[in-house]
C-alpha cells in the first residue's frame, strides 16, 4: 500500500466524508424498519432523502476535485468510480425508503428489518476500509466482509420472497412487499460493488 501515499490527500478526507454520510443514510433506513411507525414513517424518509442529497454533492466536490487534480493518489478511473459505487449504494437506500413512503407500506416483512441492518453493516465496512486507504491497514478484510455480507443478503432475499407467495397476501401488497425487498438486496450489491473497486485499487497499487 506503500504507492497509496498520495500528492494530494484530500481525496481520502473526501471518501471518508461520503462513507461517513452513507453509514448515515443506512442507519436511519435500519432504525426505521427496526421500529416501523407508519405515521412517522415520512419524517424518516425526508431525513433519508436530504441526506442522500448531501452525498451527492459530496460526490460532485469530489469530482471536481479530481478533474482539477493533476496527480492523483490513485488512477484517475478508480477514483471516479469508487465515488460512484459509494454514491449508488446511497441511492438505492433512497430508494428503498421512499417506496415504504410512495407505496404507503403499512407493514415490511420481518426480512425486510434484516436486510436494513445487514446494509448498515456493510456501510459500515466500507467506512472502515475507506478509511484505511491512506495507509497500510486491513483493508481487503473489510472487503471480504462486505461481500460475506452481500451473500447473506442475497439468501435472506431469495427466501423472503418466496415466503411471499406462501403467505396470503392480496396481489397488490405482495408487489409492493417484493420490490421493497428487491431494492434493499440491489443496495447490498451496490455495497459489494464498491467493495470490488476498493480492493482493485488496493491490487493495483500493491
Amino acid at each position: 500500500m506503500s504507492r497509496l501515499i498520495p500528492r494530494e490527500a484530500k481525496f481520502f478526507d473526501m471518501f471518508a466524508e461520503i462513507a461517513g454520510n452513507l453509514v448515515g443514510g443506512a442507519q436511519v433506513l435500519s432504525d426505521l424498519l427496526h421500529n416501523y411507525d407508519y405515521k412517522q414513517m415520512p419524517t424518516a424518509v425526508q431525513k433519508i432523502k436530504e441526506i442522500e442529497h448531501r452525498g451527492d454533492d459530496m460526490t460532485h466536490r469530489l469530482l471536481i476535485k479530481l478533474n482539477q487534480t493533476f496527480i492523483t493518489p490513485f488512477d484517475r478511473e478508480d477514483i471516479h468510480l469508487l465515488a460512484s459505487s459509494l454514491d449508488d449504494v446511497l441511492d438505492f437506500v433512497y430508494g428503498a425508503s421512499d417506496r415504504l413512503l410512495n407505496y404507503k407500506i403499512t407493514q415490511p416483512s420481518p426480512s425486510a428489518k434484516v436486510l436494513a441492518g445487514i446494509i448498515l453493516r456493510q456501510a459500515e465496512e466500507l467506512r472502515k476500509a475507506v478509511g484505511l486507504l491512506s495507509r497500510d491497514g486491513r483493508l481487503l478484510e473489510h472487503c471480504v466482509e462486505v461481500n460475506r455480507l452481500e451473500n447473506e443478503a442475497d439468501q435472506i432475499s431469495r427466501e423472503a420472497i418466496g415466503r411471499l407467495f406462501d403467505g396470503g397476501y392480496d396481489p397488490i401488497t405482495l408487489i409492493k412487499l417484493k420490490e421493497l425487498l428487491e431494492i434493499l438486496e440491489a443496495a447490498s450489491d451496490r455495497a459489494e460493488d464498491a467493495a470490488n473497486v476498493l480492493e482493485t485499487v488496493v491490487l493495483k497499487n500493491a
